[in-house]
């Protein structure tokens, strides 16, 4: 990925332009990378579209609500003017930028910065056949005094449908943007329970095939799961720190209110942590289950082997004894010397083949 310019090297050449000059054109159309941006207050939001700086300007100016912008995988040219309305942070802006970030919580000055990894599951037939089974994503969010700006990574992170839900509920919305950062990690956990859920199946599905006679799962379709596992292990495991620090008053922006709500969303991170580590040990149990099968495979296919090359073994030896050109050979001459040569080497075998048919060795 190319290196990112930071904020002040952004500002710099937004102010190049002559005064009084046209500005100039963004390289892409807002509505490219601006999801939504509306403006809400007392809980309710005000009609109309709204571009950035208005939105912000119209708060401020009555010193009531806040501001909600969704961003889709912007580039650095297309946040500059969010980041310098909004006095967003450049290191900041530069995480949210890159993607493959791993879930944080920072301040910086009077803003906070959280970034959380969202999952989908991918649906497929089997886990024994699947090439996916845990699609990851990256959410991150922009929390001030009277703005929360949301930036996606990824095709299913999408809050459009939780927008609308908060929309229906200016009760909750009136506590403020902080409101909207729990729902957005209530509703981001929540998606965890649900692929925790649908995985559980998976794994019970695979389980299932290892214990079964004759079956064909093999090691490395439980290592694959054991990677997809571990997928969603990276999503969740660090957000609980953040989690944590948000309930226990980290800052004044998460006002006593909201506090409560996020002890409940860090209660259901620890759930979906507690499956995450028994699918781990579990997969790890079946790896060594498989791994037992196949040895015992092994042993039951060199025990036929060897029972076979034994009563091969029988044939092979008295044809060579009596396949030597000496004319003094015991009933060489004799006329029922064959017929007895026969007889001994099917008798020897058949009785070979019981034995170890008894012995289960066959």
């Amino acid at each position: 990925m190319p290196a990112i310019p930071s904020l002040g090297g952004l500002r710099g050449r937004s102010n190049g332009r002559a005064k009084g000059a046209p500005e100039r054109p963004l390289p892409v159309p807002l509505s490219a990378y601006v999801v939504d941006c509306a403006v809400y207050v007392e809980g309710k939001r005000l009609p109309g579209r709204w571009s950035h700086s208005e939105a912000i300007k119209e708060v401020r100016k009555r010193h009531a609500g806040f501001v909600w912008i969704g961003l889709h995988e912007p580039d650095a040219v297309q946040i500059q003017g969010v980041a310098e309305t909004f006095g967003l942070h450049e290191l900041a802006v530069e995480d949210a930028l890159e993607a493959h970030q791993r879930p944080k919580l920072e301040r910086y000055d009077d803003t906070l910065f959280m970034v959380l990894k969202t999952v989908r599951y991918v649906e497929h037939e089997s886990p024994a056949t699947a090439n996916e089974i845990v699609e990851t994503g990256e959410l991150m969010a922009f929390l001030g005094r009277d703005f929360v700006i949301t930036v996606r990574h990824g095709n299913h992170s999408g809050l459009a449908r939780l927008r609308r839900e908060l929309d229906q509920d200016p009760e909750r919305l009136a506590l403020g943007p902080s409101a909207v950062l729990h729902a957005i990690a209530d509703h981001v956990v929540d998606h965890y329970l649900d692929v925790t859920t649908a995985i559980e199946s998976d794994i019970d599905e695979m389980e299932t095939h290892v214990f079964a006679p004759r079956s064909k799962v093999s090691a490395e379709q439980i290592y694959f799961m054991k990677r997809e596992v571990l997928e969603l292990r990276r999503a969740v495991m660090p957000l609980g720190t953040p989690l944590q620090r948000l309930a226990e008053g980290y800052t004044r922006l998460i006002p006593d209110e909201v506090r409560s709500y996020f002890r409940d969303v860090s209660d259901h991170l620890t759930t979906v942590a507690e499956r995450v580590a028994n699918f781990d040990e579990l997969l790890t149990t079946l790896v060594d289950a498989t791994l037992a099968k196949i040895t015992l495979q092994q042993n039951t296919d060199m025990r036929k082997i060897t029972a076979w090359a034994a009563i091969i073994a029988v044939p092979t030896a008295l044809a060579g004894i009596y396949g030597m050109n000496f004319d003094y050979m015991p009933e060489l001459h004799w006329r029922f010397g064959y017929p007895l040569a026969m007889t001994i080497i099917f008798g020897v075998c058949i009785l070979l083949y019981r034995i170890f048919r008894k012995n289960r060795w066959l």
